[in-house]
């Protein structure tokens, strides 16, 4: 049976897609109560299934499963093998808790990375785009969140604690906060950082924000100029 958190690839709530169940509600009972209340009760079902999916519409919903319909039962039983595999196979990792088929994963069970370095990021998305960059040899930690009081996510739904017990060990020297650079990430970031005060031998850091390579200056909104006057480097 998986343990994966299944709010772990969209972040929390409905963040993704901008659709919301009740938009959802509301689009599935004008099209079962119309256009579409011709269909048999499988096809009204998958489509109302698919319409669920983060930036999926019941319009788009219905395009999909047509086009499931078309396909040869072989094809398209590969799409349901496919998320049967995926939902069977995938847990959070019990160290990091980024997606893993084993348990520690990768990044964790690699002996060539730093494991005095730790970068704490909201998301696995994020872990992966930290990743592809190659330029970062450390390991991470997953809250598989943020602090958001307003969707009533408090710290004990994030793996903070979990954070916490990794510090203990002794072994780890550096955090570096890579939440979001907005109200909730950053939030979150103080929260633990409040919390690693327990840790005098830790060091705290964050992401470096500012102006990126090849921007105008006469673009960048002011959070980004502030971040760039504050994070300055010497020359």
């Amino acid at each position: 049976m998986s343990n994966f958190r299944t709010d772990t690839l969209w972040g929390n709530r409905e963040e993704a897609g901008g659709r919301n169940r009740e938009d959802v509600r509301r689009s599935q009972t004008y099209y079962n109560c119309g256009t579409m209340s011709s269909y048999t009760q499988s096809v009204q079902s998958l489509i109302n299934e698919l319409a669920r999916l983060p930036g999926i519409g019941m319009r788009s919903a219905e395009r999909i499963a047509f086009h499931l319909l078309k396909q040869r039962p072989d094809e398209a039983m590969k799409l349901a093998e496919a998320i049967k595999d995926v939902k069977t196979r995938i847990r959070n990792c019990s160290v990091c808790f980024n997606l893993t088929e084993t348990d520690p994963c990768a990044i964790c069970s690699d002996a060539s990375r730093d494991q005095g370095l730790v970068c704490v990021v909201e998301q696995p998305k994020d872990l992966l785009a930290l990743e592809s960059t190659g330029l970062y040899k450390g390991v991470y930690h997953v809250l598989l969140g943020r602090i958001a009081p307003l969707d009533d996510v408090g710290p004990k739904d994030l793996t903070i604690d979990a954070l916490m017990k990794r510090l203990a060990s002794g072994t780890v020297l550096e955090v570096i906060m890579g939440t979001n650079p907005n109200m909730e990430g950053d939030g979150t970031a103080l929260h633990i950082q409040s919390m690693l005060a327990q840790f005098p031998s830790v060091q705290v850091t964050r992401l470096a924000r500012g102006l990126p390579a090849g921007s105008n200056i006469e673009y960048a909104n002011r959070n980004i100029l502030a971040d760039a006057i504050s994070g300055r480097q010497r020359m």
